[in-house]
């Protein structure tokens, strides 16, 4: 019998090979997914996964059957070209399913094999079976047994492929899987080529079915749509591969054994109540042992039969003069100093006290069964000797003291008020000079109560508008004529009235808003005098800027900015730092001064002979003025050595070219005095006292002469 002679388009024969190894590609990676623990998302992977790989096999099959030509017309039958596709997505799912289980044993993998055969020939011959012709196509045995060992043979690769693969991964694995995707892909379509091979078409055969589906518009649906089908489900395999293998470092990353979550909780119990720094009990812990302590003392006074517990006390520990170690040596030096006086402290306390460390450079000291207070004060004088040592530091002393505060039950106040209570006793300590001790008296808590009420509404007073300048004018020494005026801060409580800055200034600095309150100095200074310059008043001010301005690295940009928001000439505001402030660090000082030098602030050194300046630090630091203290001023008259002092100030001065201002002048004869010594200006209640800025400017504009004195005509424009 004559048959037709096929043909085969090589392009599309080609392409049907691509088709065949991308969709192993993508198989393989949705073998993966089918054995995900999650079952749900497994179930989802393989439906899914089942169509997608389905239509990738049915679509290399379907290009290959159009690769195939006639010398007469062919088409295809929709019904059992749609049967060919079910048969390609159910025999995916039977390999994604067996993929997807634990394990591949050999009665497994033949029967996987088997029946991904026989879906591989049902959709194969299915598909065939949609070319209707007349006679029907004739069947050589041999290749259509060949063929179907190939589809076998070519499941049971899948298989196996697929399991092996699931132990590889990183770019092993990739290159591995590519490989394993080609070979699947030249397996599939070896055997669909034998399958046409065994196909004989009669000479005189019709294709009945040539009018339904075929034509050249077909081919590239179903190549576009298969591409766009495998290529989406590979972008969404990568990228969930690439979240799993994020998850899976991060997990890693969690995951601790039960020796290492045991170190952790343990290391987190020990930062939870231990100072990293010196190793110490923090507050915390402090706080704890002194709740115990308490409660057994209230239990032992509940019972009037038993032994008397002795007393209990809270030693409060501050150090001196700390600050200037952090800021001439650095904070890693503050920490060896802190170290060192941790160590020292834990030696003198006795053997059952508990010494923690509450805040930068405080202490407190826990003492239990006392038996009398006069054993608090021993310890707190062996304390204080012991700190008073140099500390050695890179070949250098450093040498620190502590003011100690102590309080003690009974008779201190409530127990469970002992830590405010010796806080209140060392700040009494401070006050008294430092580098002692201090027992708490009753009134201290007054004080601490008063103290704490103040600094609360101290730090809403600029807000409020309560806080407000008065303003003092200096004179010169000859002539008399007033060129500038010192800024001085008040508080208008409102219940208490006017305030003087010796009352609420400390407590500013203690609790740490002196630089808030300092920098509304500077603003409300630059935004009077701009308020003055518009009414023809061009006069210097003088402000004063606390230590803990000075530490601040922008404070030079910020009077900068203050002076230029309000168009201020810089040489018309003066600062004034106190000496024992300017000596605590000479290196950060200067540094500050040079920054408002360059920007043209005029400097001064007030308290002059107060503090412990020396001569070649004051000739680096570039200031114009100096300021004799008050203390000096009040004893000329009758004291010798203070004019011999006050002399010796103002011819140094002069020498290094600064100018000099004498406060607290009250008498003509102490003003006679300081002009004959050469005192540059005068300063005191005997020219003015210090008055709101409304009251200077109406005797500015006024001109009203006080005695002989006048503003310089500089002063107040024509």
């Amino acid at each position: 019998m004559s048959y037709l002679k096929a043909s085969y388009d090589p392009w599309l024969v080609v392409l049907s090979v691509f088709i065949a190894s991308f969709a192993s590609y993508v198989a393989l990676n949705l073998a993966r997914r089918v054995g995900e623990p999650d079952r749900r998302a497994a179930k989802a992977w393989w439906v899914g996964g089942s169509v997608v790989m389905g239509t990738g096999i049915w679509s290399m099959h379907f290009v290959g059957m159009l690769a195939f030509s006639l010398p007469i017309a062919i088409g295809y039958t929709a019904l059992l070209t749609f049967t060919s596709w079910i048969a390609a997505v159910v025999v995916s799912g039977i390999a994604l399913g067996i993929a997807g289980r634990g394990a591949l044993t050999g009665g497994r993998l033949v029967q996987g094999a088997v029946a991904m055969g026989a879906g591989i020939c049902a959709m194969h011959y299915s598909g065939m079976a949609a070319i209707d012709m007349e006679p029907g196509i004739a069947w050589d045995p041999g290749w259509v047994l060949v063929s179907v060992a190939i589809a076998v043979g070519a499941s049971a690769t899948a298989l196996v492929i697929f399991f092996k693969l699931a132990r590889l991964d990183g770019f092993r694995g990739a290159m591995v899987q590519g490989l394993s995707a080609v070979v699947m892909g030249l397996a599939i379509s070896g055997m669909h080529y034998t399958a046409m091979a065994a196909a004989r078409v009669p000479l005189d055969a019709v294709c009945s079915s040539a009018g339904a589906l075929s034509g050249s518009r077909l081919e590239t649906l179903v190549v576009m749509v298969a591409l766009a089908m495998l290529a989406c489900t590979w972008i969404v395999l990568s990228l969930d591969a690439r979240t799993q293998r994020k998850t899976l470092v991060l997990a890693k990353s969690l995951r601790l054994s039960n020796e290492q979550l045991a170190r952790a909780n343990e290391e987190l119990r020990r930062r939870t109540f231990v100072d990293p720094l010196t190793d110490l009990p923090n507050r915390k812990l402090f706080e704890d042992r002194l709740a115990h302590a308490v409660a057994i003392h209230k239990r032992l006074d509940d019972r009037p039969g038993e032994r008397a517990h002795g007393t209990l006390a809270v030693l409060f520990i501050d150090l001196d003069g700390f600050k200037p170690v952090n800021d001439s040596f650095g904070h890693g030096a503050g920490d060896l100093v802190l170290t060192e006086v941790a160590r020292r402290l834990g030696q003198s306390a006795r053997a059952g006290d508990t010494v923690a460390r509450v805040g930068g450079d405080e202490f407190l000291l826990l003492m239990e069964d006392v038996g009398t207070v006069a054993d608090c004060t021993a310890l707190a004088a062996r304390l204080c000797e012991a700190l008073r040592a140099p500390i050695k530091l890179g070949g250098q002393a450093i040498e620190i003291s502590a003011s100690i505060g102590i309080a003690a039950a009974p008779g201190h106040g409530e127990r469970d008020r002992l830590i405010a209570h010796a806080d209140a006793a060392m700040y009494a300590a401070k006050r008294a000079g430092g580098n002692g001790y201090t027992l708490f008296e009753s009134r201290m808590d007054a004080d601490a109560h008063a103290q704490l009420s103040l600094q609360a509404e101290l730090r809403h007073a600029a807000e409020r508008g309560e806080l407000m300048l008065y303003y003092q004018p200096k004179i010169a020494g000859r002539g008399g004529q007033i060129h500038s005026v010192e800024a001085l801060l008040r508080w208008r409580h409102p219940r208490r009235g006017l305030i003087g800055p010796a009352e609420f200034i400390p407590l500013a600095e203690r609790f740490g808003f002196i630089a808030q309150v300092g920098q509304w100095v500077v603003e409300e200074t630059c935004r009077q005098m701009h308020e003055w310059s518009a009414q023809g008043v061009h006069i210097r001010v003088a402000i004063n800027l606390s230590a803990q301005q000075l530490r601040d690295a922008d404070l030079a940009g910020k009077i900068g900015r203050a002076i230029r928001c309000y168009d201020i000439a810089p040489d018309r505001l003066l600062c004034e730092i106190t000496e024992s402030a300017a000596m605590e660090d000479v290196e950060s000082t200067q540094r500050v001064f040079d920054g408002l030098a360059r920007i043209g602030i005029f400097l001064s050194i007030d308290d002059f002979g107060t503090g412990f300046s020396s001569l070649g630090y004051l000739r680096r630091l570039p200031a114009k003025q100096l300021k004799i203290d008050r203390s000096f001023v009040q004893d000329l008259e009758t004291s010798p050595d203070a004019r011999a002092i006050v002399d010796a100030v103002v011819q140094l001065a002069h020498a290094l070219g600064l100018k000099v201002v004498a406060e607290g002048v009250e008498t003509e004869a102490q003003r006679a005095i300081l002009v004959a010594l050469g005192s540059d200006e005068l300063q005191g209640y005997l020219f003015a006292r210090p008055m709101p800025a409304m009251d200077l400017l109406d005797w500015m504009l006024d001109r009203t002469p006080v005695g002989d004195i006048d503003f310089a005509p500089s002063v107040i424009d024509a």
